[in-house]
C-alpha cells in the first residue's frame, strides 16, 4: 500500500482530452494498489536496474489501482491498471507487466522497453505509444457506443479493405499497431495486435461506429 488513502472516485491524471478525463472520473474505480517502492532493494538484489523500477513505479503512481470498463476487445484488457516487477525481454530492454487479465488469455499486457502499452505473446506487439493512449482508446470507444446509430463489427481481410482515405488518424489514442479514425460522421476502431502478436490473421477485427452526428468528429 502506498500509506496515502485511496478515494474509490479517481481523479484523471494530466494530460489527458477531456473526453478521457470524462471517461476516467465517471466510469473508473480506484482501488487498493501496492506501493513498488517497498520492493526496490528486493528488486535490485535481483538484478532489475534501478531505472527500469523508477519507470514502474512512475507507472504505479500515474494509473496502479485504477478499474476501468472493459476494451471492447483483448476479452476487455486488464482488470485492474497494476504494475509489478520488471523483467528483461528476449529481444532486449526491460518490460513490466501492467495488469492481470479478466480472462484467461494466450497473452499479457505490459509496458515495453520504449514505454509502449502492448501485448506480449509469441512476440513483444505495442498496441499505443503509452498507456494513456490505451485509456483514450478506452475512452473513445466508450464515447462511440453511446453516440453511435449502428456498429458494424468487420473481421479478417474485410479490414484490410477498408478504404480510410476519408479519414483522419485519431492522434490521442497513440496508436501504434491498433488504431482509431474519425470521418465526417463515423469512428473507426482497427484491432491488428491479437493478429500481430500471435500471427493469427484470422484476429483482425475492426468496429464501425456510424451516425455519430455532432459526435463524430471532435467529441473530446
Amino acid at each position: 500500500m502506498d500509506g496515502r488513502l485511496q478515494s474509490p472516485a479517481p481523479t484523471a491524471p494530466a494530460g489527458l482530452s477531456r473526453r478521457a478525463q470524462r471517461f476516467v472520473e465517471t466510469e473508473g474505480l480506484r482501488v487498493h494498489r501496492q506501493d513498488l517502492r517497498l520492493y526496490h532493494d528486493a528488486w535490485i538484489e535481483h538484478g532489475v536496474p534501478a531505472a527500469e523500477i523508477e519507470r514502474a513505479t512512475a507507472f504505479q503512481d500515474r494509473w496502479g489501482g485504477l478499474a476501468l470498463p472493459p476494451s471492447a476487445f483483448y476479452e476487455g484488457g486488464p482488470r485492474i491498471l497494476d504494475a509489478d516487477c520488471p523483467e528483461e525481454t528476449p529481444g532486449g530492454g526491460w518490460a513490466f507487466p501492467v495488469g492481470d487479465c479478466r480472462v484467461s488469455m494466450a497473452y499479457s499486457f505490459e509496458v515495453g522497453p520504449d514505454g509502449a502499452f502492448g501485448i506480449n505473446a509469441d512476440r513483444w506487439t505495442p498496441l499505443h505509444a503509452s498507456a494513456d493512449g490505451w485509456v483514450e482508446s478506452l475512452a473513445l470507444a466508450a464515447h462511440a457506443r453511446r453516440a453511435a446509430a449502428t456498429v458494424t463489427r468487420i473481421t479478417r481481410g474485410d479490414v484490410d479493405a477498408l478504404d480510410l482515405s476519408a479519414f483522419d488518424p485519431v492522434p490521442e489514442v497513440q496508436g501504434v499497431t491498433d488504431s482509431w479514425w474519425r470521418g465526417n460522421d463515423s469512428l473507426i476502431a482497427v484491432y491488428r495486435g491479437e493478429a500481430v502478436g500471435l500471427d493469427a490473421p484470422q484476429c483482425l477485427e475492426a468496429h464501425v461506429y456510424e451516425g455519430l452526428g455532432e459526435w463524430g468528429p471532435h467529441g473530446g
